[in-house]
């Protein structure tokens, strides 16, 4: 058996190849569903309701769509232009510690200056901090040829563990009881509520904008053009005077950045704190959404919803049938396996010897 690359690549086969990996990823985990002794039909049923089925539960739904769109974006980003970004879980941390350190600070008045010029500070601090962890490691790749996954990988342990130090040390809040949490931001400082009586906030406002404003980014600047150049082939992109380091910077600036502000908005949007259990892995998650959308910023969007609906319909599903939570990280796993399964099969065709 061989792989033998397609002379076209049909655009059809590629928009429809994260829908068909859906489907086998839902195939293959009603045999799960089957295993545990559990109808498929009801337990799917289930689990759609519980993310969809109601206002509260898409109203849920929508409020952890939000971070995983950001880190959605900060992936798709770094993709596009081969730079792999594993990093987000951490560069989301540090853009949350970012925006408590000028936001939380002092007993919580942060700098004492005025809401107005405070937020913008503690938005940009959450940026900043996520660009400046993601570009040692691009830089290492772009000069010393250093395998980007190993370092962005290994600085999210670095990461949660200075996290776990500092709520321990001198971020911790003196009336958490003991807690290992940051002191809270001030109320001025939080996101509105979209909804009135549920979780979703504004912050779904900043997803919807990040993401319209990368896909305009990508289609319509030079710097759009040269991060495609550089992803499609970074050689042929420095032969025709692309600036393949110069790049390579801009995308993790600009990756690192989007996962910073998924910290910043979920502290200010949702937690209006620093805890270890802050993100139940919306980093990682981002890359599967990222493939699922075909690395395209506004697909990040629906994927995002996808995968929100599904950890959010899981915890309502599990109460009412006996299938553990754990099927939805099932589902989330086998879909990024799938999608590249059918990414690879929609432009290369398998020839038999």
């Amino acid at each position: 058996m061989r792989l033998e690359k397609r002379p076209a690549v049909s655009r059809a086969a590629l928009v429809f190849a994260p829908f068909g990996a859906v489907l086998f990823t839902l195939a293959i985990t009603a045999l799960l569903v089957l295993w545990a002794g559990q109808p498929v039909a009801q337990t799917y049923g289930l689990l759609l309701k519980g993310g969809f089925g109601s206002v509260f539960a898409l109203s849920e739904t929508l409020t952890r769509a939000i971070p995983l769109t950001l880190t959605g974006l900060s992936a798709a980003v770094a993709f596009r232009a081969r730079l792999f970004n594993i990093g987000a879980e951490g560069q989301l941390y540090a853009g949350a510690l970012a925006a408590i350190a000028v936001g939380g600070m002092h007993g919580g008045t942060g700098l004492a200056l005025s809401p107005w010029l405070l937020f913008p500070l503690m938005m940009a601090a959450a940026a900043l901090a996520g660009a400046l962890l993601l570009l040692g490691p691009a830089l290492m790749k772009a000069r010393l040829g250093v395998d980007e996954v190993v370092t962005t990988l290994l600085f999210n342990f670095i990461v949660l563990l200075g996290v776990g130090a500092l709520l321990d040390g001198p971020m911790k809040d003196p009336s958490a009881l003991g807690w290992p949490q940051s002191v809270a931001l001030q109320g001025d400082l939080e996101l509105g509520k979209l909804v009135a009586q549920t979780r979703v906030h504004t912050g779904l406002l900043w997803a919807m904008v990040l993401s319209a404003g990368v896909w305009a980014l990508l289609k319509h600047t030079v710097l759009g053009f040269d991060i495609r150049a550089v992803g499609a082939n970074p050689r042929a992109a420095a032969f025709a005077g692309v600036g393949t380091t110069r790049t390579v910077v801009a995308v993790a600036l600009l990756s690192g950045a989007l996962a910073g502000l998924a910290g910043a908005i979920e502290v200010a949007g949702r937690t209006s704190y620093v805890t270890l259990d802050m993100s139940p892995g919306y980093g990682y998650s981002g890359i599967v959404i990222a493939m699922l959308a075909g690395l395209h910023p506004l697909g990040v969007l629906a994927a995002s919803v996808f995968v929100a609906g599904v950890l959010v319909g899981a915890d309502s599903m599990s109460r009412a049938v006996s299938v553990p939570t754990y099927i939805a990280d099932v589902i989330v796993a086998t879909s990024l396996l799938s999608v590249l399964v059918a990414m690879l099969l929609a432009q290369y065709r398998v020839r038999w010897k």
